[in-house]
Order: C-alpha cells, then sequence, then structure tokens
C-alpha cells in the first residue's frame, strides 16, 4: 500500500488527481474594499468616513452560510501616497472586522497592496504583483484559504479588479457599479448586491 496520500495519487490518471486536489478546496468569495464593502470617498482611513455598502450584510451571511470563505483584496495606495499610515489602515481594519462580526460575518482573510510606482513614502513606491490589476493578492489569498479559485467569485467595483480575477484564474467575476462600463468577456455588471446575489445564485 502507498505509505502517503502523495504517493497514492500516482495510481491515478491526472485528470482524477485534479478532480480529487480540487475537492480538497473550498470556494471563496474575493471583495475589493473601497467600493464593494464600503462607500467609495477617496482614500478612506477613518471610522468617520467609513459608511458599509447598503445590502452588503445579507448577502455576506447568504455567502458564508453557504460554505463559501471570505476574502478582502484591496489596493490602499494611500499609504505609498503618505495619506495615512499603515497603522491608520490596520486600526480602521480592525474596527470594520469587529463591525462585521456583530453582524455575524467573520471575513477569514484582509489582504492590501500599499504599493504604487508614483508614490512618496519608501519603501513602497514601487509596483507590486500584489497590486492589482495584477493577480497576486487573489493568488495569494487561494494559498492561504486553499481556495478553488474557477469555483469562485470576486466582486469589484473597477475595470482593475475584474482583471485582476481574470488573471488569477477567478470563475465567477461581478463588476459592482451603476456607471455604464464596457463589456469585459466574463463580466457580469451588477447594481446593488441584490443582483449581485441573482448572479450569485445563478453561478
Amino acid at each position: 500500500m502507498p505509505s502517503n496520500f502523495v504517493t497514492c495519487l500516482s495510481f491515478f490518471p491526472p485528470n482524477a488527481k485534479c478532480r480529487m486536489l480540487n475537492a480538497n478546496k473550498q470556494r471563496g468569495l474575493l471583495l475589493d474594499r473601497d467600493g464593494v464593502v464600503n462607500i467609495d470617498r477617496g482614500y478612506i482611513h477613518t471610522r468617520a468616513a467609513f459608511t458599509f455598502m447598503l445590502g452588503l450584510f445579507p448577502f455576506l451571511r447568504i455567502a458564508q452560510d453557504r460554505g463559501y470563505r471570505l476574502a478582502i483584496v484591496t489596493n490602499q495606495a494611500g499609504v505609498a501616497r503618505d495619506l495615512y499610515s499603515v497603522r491608520a489602515y490596520e486600526d480602521l481594519t480592525a474596527w470594520m472586522l469587529e463591525a462585521l462580526r456583530s453582524e455575524g460575518i467573520t471575513i477569514d482573510l484582509v489582504l492590501a497592496c500599499f504599493e504604487h510606482p508614483d508614490g512618496v513614502v519608501e519603501p513602497y513606491r514601487r509596483e507590486s504583483f500584489w497590486r492589482k490589476p495584477n493577480p497576486g493578492m487573489i493568488l495569494e489569498a487561494a494559498q492561504r484559504l486553499r481556495l478553488d479559485l474557477a469555483r469562485s467569485i470576486m466582486i469589484g467595483d473597477t475595470k482593475r479588479d475584474m482583471e485582476a480575477a481574470q488573471a488569477a484564474g477567478v470563475g465567477t467575476r461581478l463588476w459592482l457599479t451603476i456607471d455604464s462600463v464596457e463589456n469585459l468577456p466574463g463580466v457580469t455588471v451588477v447594481r446593488d448586491f441584490a443582483q449581485a446575489l441573482t448572479a450569485f445564485e445563478a453561478g
């Protein structure tokens, strides 16, 4: 008998290996922050300026109840631009997570990219593979949470969110916006979380 599971996999054809490995992975709901979790007023870094989006709480509860792991992946170039500090970002994030917990929602992971090539603060004045539209944060979230990205969902409010999700191989990509936007292959445009839930259930 094979001595371990990895050795055991070698007795199956390649497609069976993939099915077995993916069966151990979970579905994820990946969220941008500003414009999805909260109203985007530009470089939000205080509680006073932070307002949760209407319809967010029930949507996240449904996703959580259906077994999705919840992750926030957010560009925070305000740090590189010296508009707020890492500490300010961390304090606001801690408050946000506690507010969500009070609504019965547990966020499994929050990742942020502070870098920007036009920044003024070292060492954040540079490009980063984590900075959307690059897929780095999504791939990191998938690794940490053991996500099957092909069965996961990304909700963002900008084209760069959709591009990052596509590059990472996220199966369902929802563009949350009330504006007229270009059609992107494989992207569903939703105006609010009610429409997002319809698309979510269809997926």
